[in-house]
This record gives structure tokens, sequence and C-alpha cells, in this order.
């Protein structure tokens, strides 16, 4: 009877010990995606701030021309003294230059307001971005914005086999997921480039690293219209070959596909249009 007991009790033990190494790894399990995500909230953390300051920096250099402007008005008014002694042209030009300095308050508006919507779209577009491929690794695809544009860059070994221009299966499936999110963002255009290391190459009907990354840029581009219905006229494939490396040391680092996307150009300028009919600036 006692070595039934302390049977019972062993077993109890055992599936105890089990239970509490499930919630171990669930745990190990939730703290590790907890820091992932605390990794990506910083990175975009950091983008934003540094985008920030530079426009920080950009309107406050517009602000001082206007206080010194301001103050030069100021000291012209003053000089001049009683106002029954200007001449026709010396008020005509005090208007302009009164016209003048409410014009640059609107433009500095206008611009911030427009930096700060573009800046917001590019925050959206990122997050989209990472949540569809963030469970890629870092060497294989990474996401950044430099000077309010968007990058995904691909490395080749993701996307074709070596030296060729035929994408691979797997690579269909993220290119399918950045087709997802480009397509819910009609405003963007885009384009690929393709991008090789300096070891010469010649092979087929390929002439040099010039065709190859042509090939490369052309192929991913009808991909992702083929298979996936992104609209052509949004897209623009370019072969870069070489000739713009990311790294001196390590070759495969530039091997890669980069796709640029960024807002058309008269998206950007109608957000200034709009922010023109804001009635705070107008007042």
């Amino acid at each position: 009877m006692k070595k039934v007991i302390l049977a019972a009790l062993g077993a109890t033990f055992l599936l105890s010990s089990c239970v509490s190494q499930k919630k171990y790894a669930d745990l190990e399990a939730k703290a590790k995606e907890t820091q992932d995500l605390l990794n990506s909230a910083t990175v975009k953390l950091n983008t934003c701030l540094e985008e920030k300051a530079t426009a920080t920096t950009r309107m406050q250099t517009l602000e001082d021309q206007n206080a010194f402007l301001k103050a030069n008005n100021q000291e012209l008014i003053n000089n001049m003294g009683n106002l029954t002694t200007l001449t026709t042209k010396g008020a005509e030009n005090l208007e302009k230059s009164l016209e003048s300095l409410k014009e640059k308050d609107l433009t500095i508006r206008k611009l911030n307001d427009a930096i700060t919507r573009r800046d917001s779209v590019n925050l959206s577009l990122v997050q989209s971005l990472k949540g569809v491929l963030g469970n890629l690794d870092d060497e294989d695809i990474e996401i950044s914005v430099e000077k309010g544009v968007v990058f995904v860059s691909i490395s080749d070994k993701l996307l074709f086999s070596s030296g060729s221009y035929n994408i691979t299966s797997k690579a269909k499936t993220v290119l399918g997921k950045v087709a997802q999110v480009v397509n819910n963002k009609p405003d963007f255009e885009f384009m690929v480039e393709g991008h090789t290391d300096d070891v010469p190459y010649r092979k087929g009907v390929l002439l040099d690293n010039w065709d190859l990354s042509t090939k490369r840029a052309t192929a991913v581009v009808r991909v992702l219209q083929n298979d996936y219905g992104v609209d052509p006229k949004r897209m623009t494939a370019a072969g870069r070959a070489e000739y713009v490396p990311v790294s001196s040391t390590e070759k495969s680092k530039n091997r890669r596909t980069r796709i640029v996307v960024l807002p058309k150009i008269d998206q950007f300028y109608n957000m200034i249009e709009e922010g023109m009919k804001d009635p705070a600036i107008n007042k």
C-alpha cells in the first residue's frame, strides 16, 4: 500500500513539474514577443525624432528670418514718425513689406503642416510593412525611412538563386505581403531597384551586372503586377548594377533588391494646398 501511495505522489510531482515548465515556456515566448515589439517601437521612435529634429531646425530658420523682417519693418515705422509725412511710394512699399511678412508666416505654417502629414503617412506605411514582414530575419529584409522616403531592402538570397533572375517560390510569398500593403496605399508610387556586387558577370544572354540587376528588377515588377494585381502605372523597374554599394567589406550585402516607396509629388503639394484652406492659417 505504501508503494502505491509513493508512486501516486511521484506521478503527481512529475505532472506538476511538466505544467510549470509549459507555463515557463509560454511566459518566455510572451517576453520575447514583447521585447520584439519594444525594439520595433524604439526604431520607429528614433526615426520620428530624427525627422522631427530636421523639420524643427528648418522651421526655426524660417521663423528667425520672419523675426528679422518684422524687426526691420518696425524700425522703419519708428523712423518715419508721423504717417502723414509718408509719400505715396513709401506707403506702398510698407504695405508690400507687411504683405510679404504675412505670406512668409503662411508659408512656414503650410510647410510644417505638409511635413507633419507626410511623416504620419510614412509612419503608417512602415508600420503596415513591418506588420506583414515582421517575422523575417533582419539579414534578409530591412525597412527604413530616409529623408521622407520609405525603403524596403530584400537580400538576393531570399529572392533569387545565385546568378539567376528567376524569382523563388519563397520570394513570391514575401512579395505578396509587400503587394498587400502597397495595394492598400494607392497614393504611393514606387521604384524597384536591382543591385549587384562588383564581381563581373556574364552568362547566356546577360552581358554584365547592368543586365542582371535590371532583369531582377523587372522580374519583381512582373510578379507584383501579374500575380498580385499591383497597377503597373505605379511601378518603375531600374538596374543599378554594382555602383551603389552599401558595404565595402561584405559583398553579400550589396546583392539586394530595393523597393523605394514615395508619395506622388502632386499628393505632397495637395497637402500644402489643404493647409492653405485651414481657417487657423487664414486668420
